[in-house]
Formats: structure tokens, sequence, C-alpha cells
């Protein structure tokens, strides 16, 4: 059995649906569904058992199970409770870590690109205390991953007892079906879908600063399928560790993201450009683009969707449907 933390959220709903497909039924779900329809992610899905956060000391006593694939986290980088994040995001972690070592099981967790705050130190997924140290993230989000990493990194160099095999992902900007419950923390695909489907314009922000053009902001858009087959190649290469980027390692613009939409309804391009709010000029991040050097020296050789693609895919498989959900 392979225990799946955040098993109805974004990523790790669609592990869970792509595991189903593969012939995967025994996961244990751990997560709290709430009321913003959240469920919906695993409807039509195969899980052996539904653990809640409350009971999952309990339930791990004694268990044996094949991996922990901790997906589960509060993901939103306008979080402001430090005290709820750092339980979450950080104690919960390092809990699952030390049983995932004392009991010898692989253990698989999500971090986040928002570790790299605003990019000045790069984008390298060099795991070193001295790489890490020189990040700093801009968000209590961003900070409670990488508090997480340094943790697990710091273990490593001390030689403390690890799981058999340990990998963080460090996420980058990530799309697709079952994002819905996201509120603001969906993509802008999700977000603007409707209103470019009702013929209204998509609004992006225009660039403050001199040499980048308004909509050219840039970020690493993956499929969330890409996502997933790092995290199932993972699963099935217990030999690899490591921090990791999961990115496409192409930055895109926004435009670019927009523009695809629209080509995916066969309409041309409706968008405007609007100032960019003076709260968030100063601090606002023009470029983002994962270095995958690691993922690939360490055997993952697959081809990532191109942002055309990826978009295609999900406008016409689920935005465009009466039923989104995969």
């Amino acid at each position: 059995m392979l225990l799946l933390t955040g098993g109805a959220g974004f990523i790790g709903s669609n592990l869970l649906a792509s595991l189903n497909e593969a012939g995967r039924p025994d996961i244990a779900v751990n997560d709290i569904l709430g009321s913003d329809g959240k469920w919906r992610n695993l409807a039509g899905r195969q899980l052996t058992e539904f653990v809640p956060p409350a009971d999952l000391s309990r339930w791990l006593d004694g268990r044996k199970l094949d991996a922990v694939v901790h997906m589960g986290a509060i993901s939103s980088t306008t979080a402001t409770d430090g005290d709820l994040l750092m339980e979450n995001n950080f104690r919960l972690s390092l809990r699952l870590f030390d049983w995932c070592a004392a009991t010898r099981t692989p253990f698989i967790y999500a971090s986040s690109a928002a570790t790299y705050g605003d990019g000045a130190a790069g984008f390298s997924d060099d795991r070193s205390l001295a790489a890490l140290k020189r990040l700093k993230p801009m968000n209590l989000y961003g900070w409670s991953k990488h508090m997480f990493d340094l943790a697990v990194v710091e273990r490593v160099a001390r030689k403390d007892k690890l799981p058999p095999q340990w990998a963080g992902l460090k996420f980058f900007n990530v799309f697709g079906p079952n994002e819905y419950h996201k509120g603001e923390m969906m993509s802008l695909v999700a977000k603007r879908f409707d209103d470019a489907k009702a013929g209204g314009p998509i609004r992006l922000f225009k660039s403050h600063r001199a040499g980048i053009a308004d909509g050219d902001q840039k970020r690493d858009f993956i499929y969330v399928d890409d996502a997933v087959a790092v995290v199932r190649w993972l699963i099935e290469t217990p030999a690899v560790s490591g921090i990791f980027n999961v990115g496409t390692g192409q930055a895109r613009s926004f435009r670019d993201l927009v523009t695809a939409m629209f080509a995916a309804l066969g309409r041309e391009p409706k968008i405007e450009y609007i100032d960019m709010p003076l709260s968030i000029r100063d601090s606002y991040q023009y470029f983002t683009q994962a270095e995958i050097g690691n993922l690939r020296r360490a055997g993952f050789d697959a081809d990532f969707t191109t942002i055309e693609e990826g978009v295609k895919r999900y406008v016409s498989g689920y935005l465009d449907r009466a039923d989104r959900y995969r």
C-alpha cells in the first residue's frame, strides 16, 4: 500500500488518477475535504482508505507501506498564519520523514519553487547546505517549505538515519484539471477561461521594467501530467534520492499562455494590459525557469509538454466540458 497525503488536492488527485489508470488501487489518501468541493477530485477514483489528519499517527502505528508520497500542505502564497503553516508544512513533514526513516519506507515530498524567492540566487536545485542557505523565500509558504528542505539536507549531512529513498520536488507553475478548489491560487487559465469563452478580454499586467514588454513576464509553466510523471518515475526508481526542480526548463510568457488558451478555443487573442498594483510592483517576479539538469542526470528522460499542447489538452478535455474534473 502507498500513503498519499494531499491526495484530494490538485497534484495529489492527478497522481491518484494516474496510478489508478495504471492498475494500482492500493492507495490510502490522507487529506481534509472541507466544503469547497474538493471531494470531486476523488469522484470515480479507487482508494483503499481515507485517513483524516487527526488519525494519521495512530493509523501509521505498526503499518508497513511501499512508500509515502507527501503532497499535503497549506499551499497558499498569501497565507499569514505562521503557526498553522509550520505545523502543517514543517512539523508534520518531519514526523513523516522520521517515520519513514525508522520503518525503511521511501519518502517523496512536495517542496516548491517558492523557496527561490525573487530568483536573485538563481533556480539551481543544488541541495548543498551552502546553496540552500543562500535562498530567501518571499512569503510564509515558501519559507515553510524551505525550512523543511534545510532540515532534510542537514540530516543527510549529519548522516542521520534516513529513509531508503528521499526526494523533494520543487514544483514550478503547475496547471491542469482538479485545481478548481484553489481559488486565487488557480492557474491563470483556470481563472480566466470562462471570460475568454464568453468573448471578453483577458487582462494582464503591464511591465514596469525596462526591456520587458507588457505581458512578457515569464514563468516555467508545466502541465500537471508532466509533474505526475516525475513523481511516478521516482516511485518506480527507488535508488534515486535528492531535491529536484519540476519544471520544463523553458520559461514562457503570460501572453503566450493566454494566446494558447484563445487558440484552443479557435479564437484570436483578446488581451488588455493593466497597471500592476503598487503593493506588489517592487516584489513582483518577472522571470522563473527551472534548471532541470539534476533531474536529467538522475535518469528522467521524458519530454515535457509544450505550453500550447498542455493548454489545448486542458481546455478541450476539461475546461470546455460540463464536467471539468479528471
